[in-house]
């Protein structure tokens, strides 16, 4: 196959049907110009251009390889074009792993300053739980993931903290005297505990922190997301654990409260998650700079 660059030639002095002009638009010479196109036509086997005192004409075989140059031009010039706006942040994906308190507790803030400075660049976020989310990178899935500890960490990924935040036990009016002064965990053994599922980090979590205390966890009412938990503890459904920034609106409100404990739990923390050998795109690599350097 021909050099990319005879190709290349060929294309402006078909365009232009003059070696003198494709020669000032590629910054080269005639001499030079004309050589490259003997030599094409010299390894095709063919005349491309017919040459006249008033400039060139493509031969037959000249128009029908044009066709076909043309296209292949035009595709590397919409590959330079879309490379640009993405090294200038006019374009570009970047696909998030995030679960449900990552996001909500440190990630949307963030989202938003980055989306006001690169309105083109799109999001596509998948909501999982800290295990799934971890999975979904693995299995490149996604470009990296935004979740809460505890984290069981596979292996070769790497974690940055981006954030501490901790949890509290919050109830409802029915159980408002709870919150008057500080308990132990073994006092709760008769009050209805709602938590998320076992599959779920958070859940995890807890069931640890109980352990830690001499003390076994068996919620009375499970639930697969973190904004299941509000109504049922507003409807006095129970008592339950849950991020303090995430309650404190209830908590102004008087809708919930908050109940001292002795055993105070272990803050915790949002990480970024990245597999270090996987390649990230400009897009991908600016969301991270921005969430890891603020």
């Amino acid at each position: 196959m021909a050099n990319y660059d005879y190709y290349r030639i060929f294309y402006y002095v078909a365009q232009y049907q003059s070696f003198t002009k494709a020669a000032e638009m590629l910054r080269n010479n005639q001499p030079n110009i004309t050589r490259y196109i003997n030599n094409l036509e010299s390894e095709l086997g063919c005349k491309l251009f017919i040459r006249s005192n008033r400039g060139v004409k493509l031969t037959p075989e000249g128009e029908n390889l044009f066709e076909h140059v043309a296209i292949a031009q035009e595709h590397l010039r919409l590959g330079e074009s879309e490379l640009q706006k993405e090294k200038e942040l006019n374009s570009g994906l970047i696909t998030l792993g995030v679960s449900e308190n990552a996001l909500r507790i440190f990630l949307l803030d963030h989202l938003e300053r980055f989306h006001e400075q690169y309105p083109h660049v799109r999001l596509r976020i998948t909501n999982h739980t800290t295990p799934e989310a971890l999975e979904s990178l693995k299995n490149d899935l996604c470009d990296f993931s935004v979740v809460t500890t505890p984290i069981d960490l596979p292996h070769l990924l790497q974690v940055s903290v981006l954030d501490h935040f901790e949890d509290i036990l919050i109830c409802g009016k029915k159980y408002k005297e709870l919150s008057l002064k500080h308990h132990s965990l073994d006092e709760f053994k008769d009050t209805p505990f709602v938590s998320l599922t076992s599959q779920t980090g958070t859940r995890n979590f807890y069931n640890q922190y109980f352990l830690d205390n001499g003390v076994s966890f068996h919620p009375d009412i499970e639930v697969s997301t973190t904004d299941q938990i509000i109504p049922l503890i507003i409807h006095n459904l129970g008592i339950a654990f849950y991020p303090r920034k995430l309650a404190q609106p209830y908590l102004d409100k008087g809708e919930v409260y908050e109940i001292p404990l002795f055993q105070s739990l272990p803050h915790r923390k949002v990480c970024l998650v990245k597999d270090p050998n996987k390649s990230q795109s400009i897009a991908s690599s600016k969301l991270i700079e921005s969430l890891t350097h603020r």
